[in-house]
């Protein structure tokens, strides 16, 4: 069986495609790099991490938070992988500033292309490759003229030259919309001389929804499907995965249909604070020639039936069965460990709007460690010096251990859970003027911000352990000082709880998940200023 979500944590607008015998999904960033997560299977069930697009071709500095990447779209045709997505700039009301793009590479690991421009009219582009081998290009259309709430005025389409790299001809409007609203997301599909357009509406939260309409010429008009939504969780706020929409479609070799779509799981039924993930389900095409769940209804199952053929694998082994799968490197429980040893960071490390490098991010300037060299505050638009990973269980446990030595109160290096520059958890190491290093913990949610009173004393020398415990919307620090007498015996000196548990319900909203992670900041900007981080270690809970 396939267990949802098949992508935990913060994972959303899934696109899924097949090419060849591979299943490949791509999902949001929003403003964390890599811009792109590219996930792969053989066999829609085990799923596992294969490589990261837009590294270098996007400059996310300044971005408002749950702006920049949205929403990318994957294709393959005549050999060859086209990449559609989104770099927001801005969604201060009433305009979008939306800039889409192409990239293009002969295999999923590239070399890709330089990003080619295409337009500005609205957000989630993809790319349609019809039968006579002309190719089109879908958006969301943003009508800033309309007055109240909803702005998103509907489907259009445009054609694109490939030869000449741009659009050509005038946009066309496909679809209006429904009474759901919101309408973006659109994918075509065709099958049995019929243009299928499925689309979200509703908007992202509960409300959200999977539409599909028809038309036998792809321009329209589309007929909207009469049972629609086709799926949704908007009806039953008990049902354990919510917000359920975003759909995008996958044919296996044996002739059965998927749909990938994003959901929640909301935390004592309120709190996303994973963020929005991926899950797939089963569907099949009726008498009449609409989608319908294999499950029945319309709402989103957390079991699904694999295909019932098997894939090989490209290296010719079968993948594991039902009965033995390991649910790839998503299964439950979930484990991450960096010593900082190599020569590269681990592929889960993420990092905000620019990408890291030897500047200010080195396994180099001292072995067996990672040097965080102080960036701007931890609210930074443009240099905030911070790797992180997503946030995958409700329950879980994540460690560090610095050797930092700061000599102002303006500088800070420690563990991190947060959400965007408006909502985090930091418990970090800093220096105060009576006192010398200091434990401290800063909350931050929203317009409410709180520094505890009473720092914690630390030795001004030696490393010092970290680590963070949440269990559902609540988190406790915890710290280990290592006294220099202690090297060759740090476990003497015993976890301590530190502060008072705090809730993070806060660290929920917005189009992102919670992330937790390590970072180093000096408000003064002091050239040299640095942390030497020796070892991460992250372990779910959940079971």
């Amino acid at each position: 069986m396939i267990q949802n979500p098949i992508l935990r944590g913060f994972n959303p607008d899934p696109c899924i495609l097949r090419a060849g015998d591979v299943y490949y999904i791509v999902v949001s960033s929003f403003q964390w790099l890599p811009g792109v997560r590219v996930y792969r299977s053989d066999n829609l069930t085990d799923w596992e991490h294969c490589t990261d697009l837009l590294t270098d071709q996007v400059d996310l500095r300044g971005n408002p938070k749950d702006c920049s990447v949205w929403a990318p779209q994957l294709s393959w045709h005549d050999g060859l992988f086209y990449l559609i997505y989104s770099d927001v700039k801005s969604t201060r009301r009433p305009f979008k500033d939306v800039h889409n793009y192409l990239i293009t590479a002969p295999s999923i690991n590239g070399p890709w292309s330089e990003p080619i421009y295409l337009n500005g009219s609205g957000f989630d582009p993809s790319l349609f490759h019809d039968e006579d081998g002309r190719k089109w290009l879908l958006n969301e259309i943003w009508d800033y003229r309309i007055p109240e709430g909803n702005k998103s005025s509907g489907i259009v389409m445009q054609e694109y030259d490939p030869r000449q790299r741009r659009l050509v001809g005038k946009p066309i409007k496909l679809f209006d919309g429904t009474a759901l609203k919101k309408t973006e997301a659109p994918h075509i599909y065709k099958r049995n001389g019929y243009y299928y357009l499925v689309t979200a509406e509703g908007g992202t939260g509960s409300g959200h929804a999977v539409t599909v309409a028809r038309s036998l010429q792809l321009e329209g008009p589309y007929e909207v499907d009469p049972h629609n939504p086709m799926l949704t969780s908007r009806d039953d706020p008990a049902l354990p995965l919510q917000c359920a929409g975003h759909g995008s479609l996958v044919e296996t070799p044996g002739g059965e249909w998927y749909m990938a779509h994003l959901c929640t799981r909301p935390v004592e039924g309120k709190y996303a604070i994973l963020g929005r993930e991926t899950a797939l389900q089963q569907v099949y095409w009726d008498d009449e020639g609409w989608l319908r769940l294999s499950a029945g209804g319309n709402t989103p199952q957390i079991k699904v039936p694999a295909p019932r053929e098997t894939l090989l694998t490209a290296s010719g082994e079968k993948p594991a069965s039902d009965k033995d799968s390991g649910r790839g490197r998503h299964a439950l429980p979930y484990r991450f460990q960096d010593d900082f040893d190599g020569d590269v960071l681990q592929s889960e490390w993420n990092t905000l709007r620019m990408m890291p490098n030897e500047s200010w991010c080195s396994l180099k300037k001292r072995p067996g460690y990672l040097r965080l060299t102080a960036g701007e505050s931890p609210q930074s638009l443009f240099r905030h010096h911070l790797l992180a990973i997503r946030q995958r269980d409700v329950h879980f446990r994540a460690e560090t251990c610095l050797d930092y030595a700061p000599y102002t109160y303006l500088q800070m290096a420690g563990l991190l859970l947060y959400l965007n520059e408006d909502n985090y958890l930091y418990a970090y190491i800093s220096h105060e003027e009576s006192q010398g290093k200091v434990l401290r913990l800063l909350r931050c949610a929203g317009d409410e911000v709180i520094l505890e009173p009473e720092p914690v004393l630390l030795p001004n020398e030696g490393a010092v352990h970290l680590a963070v415990e949440v269990r559902g919307t609540e988190a406790r620090f915890y710290c280990r000082a290592e006294e220099p007498h202690m090297k060759d015996h740090p476990a003497e000196a015993g976890w301590q709880a530190q502060f008072a548990a705090q809730p993070i319900s806060f660290l929920s909203g917005g189009f992102t998940g919670n992330f937790v992670g390590i970072a180093a900041h000096d408000m003064q900007m002091h050239q040299g200023s640095y942390a030497d981080f020796s070892n991460f270690h992250y372990e779910g809970y959940d079971q």
